[in-house]
């Protein structure tokens, strides 16, 4: 019998094993549990190379893992000012005001929709402030930013554009841009020519973001992009990756057959503590933008449009990856898109059932809810989102959407009680990344939210960790204190069943484990 690399004693452990649902002691050998149970079972497991770490009474649960997150595109991403404090427009022209430049450039992130109080997002509002520099400015919801009137002439912008997806240059009646870039095509034309962080200062800010994140209790992300794969395979050559990463690369409209079979192709990849595993798409936008796909327009007559100009062609992309054994998650944030998903899983037969899932489910009305069970489609929704809403109604959000389509707002506790797998994620950058947000927002939701049930303390956890797993199909080997499990480990100073929110959301971490590796320890 091989001497465990890990053992840890003196903990209150909460397996969400059915088999052993509370233990003390935890051996670990080779990245894998191997023993759950008393101090006696795992004495024998010692050995002169065993690490021994007495939890001293802290409550160990599976690790916690983020389901939806870009810690590598939002390196980029969140580039430049930090914008999440700005509440309105004075507040916005003087941060901007003293903003540091990088090369020239004012770049932000992280600005909030309703800080322009619901006046049409231009540059006008900011140029006096610019002293005339380029400028590029992400609002939070990463579906669209303004540019500044340089940053279009230096991208060469001078109108509107056509694109295969669903996104905008907007522009005035006299056709001229007015600096709000809506999608991913769009905000592209001026991102590609905008600064952005050098290969050594991106390595060091993923080690740094990760190390942090750990620190908050997380083992592991669900990566709802391609991010830069060369980069995490050198950097998970050379270090041991604080948390394990599970890439989903973007499936965009216009894929052909060379691009599908690109995306099948880099399921291969992989390495200790990262790999690829599925394919993102997007069927709609997001609400505040505009672009969330809706059964009925929204207050300003948008959201009529999926972000595929043709469903049928998404649909076809996701036949041809499942049929070619990819899982696949899919941004479906209207009720028409999520409609749109559940049919097209629907369509792939009983063999679709457990290998999709969609991704954040703002809105949703009652009937789409027992699909999601009845499909096996997981659904893997935000709960710091709820923040951004009001719960009066007078954010961007709500008044888009309306009173009736506002109040079905992220329908956590409903999905449960239907019988979904919930996972719980935070969309970092979009959101916080600290996972005890995220489970303290699943219990109590912000917001437009507020008025509707959270979920349990226990479903909470369970979506950070046995849910996680399911949507990711690692349910055998993840989301479980269990012997054959990954031995992915989170400590906490107080029981995250049983503690308030208030007490979760400041508990201190203990203990961070990730494949059998102490990547984070307490005070």
């Amino acid at each position: 019998m091989p001497a465990a690399d890990l053992v840890l004693t003196g903990a209150q452990v909460r397996t969400l094993d059915p088999a052993c649902p509370t233990a003390s002691s935890v051996a670990v050998h080779d990245g894998v549990i191997t023993v759950v149970g008393g101090e006696a079972d795992v004495r024998d497991w010692r050995g002169p190379g065993t690490e021994v770490v007495d939890l001293h009474g802290a409550h160990l649960v599976p690790g916690l893992v983020d389901a939806h997150s870009h810690p590598v595109w939002g390196l980029d991403m969140a580039t430049g000012t930090d914008l999440s404090g700005v509440t309105d427009l004075a507040g916005l022209r003087a941060t901007l005001a003293r903003a540091e430049r990088t090369e020239g450039w004012v770049l932000g992130h992280g600005l909030d929709h309703n800080a322009f109080g619901g006046r049409s997002i231009r540059h006008d509002l900011i140029a006096d402030v610019l002293d005339g520099a380029p400028a590029f400015l992400r609002l939070y919801d990463g579906h669209s930013a303004l540019a500044s009137a340089a940053a279009l002439a230096a991208a060469g912008v001078s109108g509107p554009r056509a694109f295969a997806q669903h996104a905008e240059v907007v522009c005035d009646t006299a056709g001229r841009p007015t600096g709000h870039l809506v999608e991913h095509a769009a905000m592209d034309l001026v991102a590609g020519i905008a600064p952005r962080p050098s290969y050594d200062q991106r390595r060091a800010r993923l080690l740094e973001l990760l190390s942090a994140m750990a620190a908050t209790g997380l083992t592991g992300a669900h990566v709802m992009d391609g991010g830069d794969l060369d980069l995490v395979e050198a950097v998970a050559r050379e270090t041991v990756l604080p948390l394990r990463l599970r890439f989903a690369p973007w499936c965009m409209p216009g894929a052909d057959d060379d691009a599908l079979r690109e995306l099948v192709r880099l399921q291969v990849r992989g390495g200790r503590h990262w790999l690829v595993g599925g394919v993102k798409f997007f069927m709609d936008g997001t609400v505040e933008g505009g672009t969330a796909w809706l059964e009925h327009p929204d207050c300003h007559g948008q959201g009529t449009a999926a972000f595929w100009p043709e469903p049928r062609a998404y649909a076809e992309a996701v036949r041809a990856l499942h049929t070619a054994g990819v899982r696949t998650a899919t941004h479906a944030i209207g009720d028409a898109a999520v409609r749109h998903v559940l049919d097209t899983v629907a369509s792939l037969g009983p063999s679709g059932r457990g290998a999709h899932r969609i991704e954040h489910i703002e809105t949703a009305p009652d009937e789409l809810l027992p699909r999601f069970a009845e499909l096996g489609v997981a659904a893997s929704l935000q709960p710091p989102h709820t923040g951004y809403t009001r719960d009066d109604g007078t954010d961007e959000w709500s008044r888009r959407l309306g009173g009736d389509r506002a109040a079905r707002a992220w329908r956590l506790r409903d999905l449960r009680e239907a019988g979904a797998t919930v996972a719980l994620g935070s969309d970092w950058p979009i959101a916080p990344y600290d996972v005890r947000a995220v489970l303290t927002t699943a219990r109590r939701p912000k917001g437009a939210a507020a008025r509707r049930p959270g979920l349990t303390p226990l479903q909470a956890l369970e979506g950070c960790t046995s849910h996680a797993a399911a949507a990711a199909g690692e349910s055998g080997v993840a989301g479980r204190i269990a012997p054959g499990c990954r031995a992915d480990l989170t400590a906490l100073t107080v029981d995250p069943v049983h503690a308030s929110a208030d007490e979760l959301a400041a508990a201190p971490v203990a203990l961070t484990v990730t494949g059998g590796h102490v990547v984070h320890r307490g005070a």
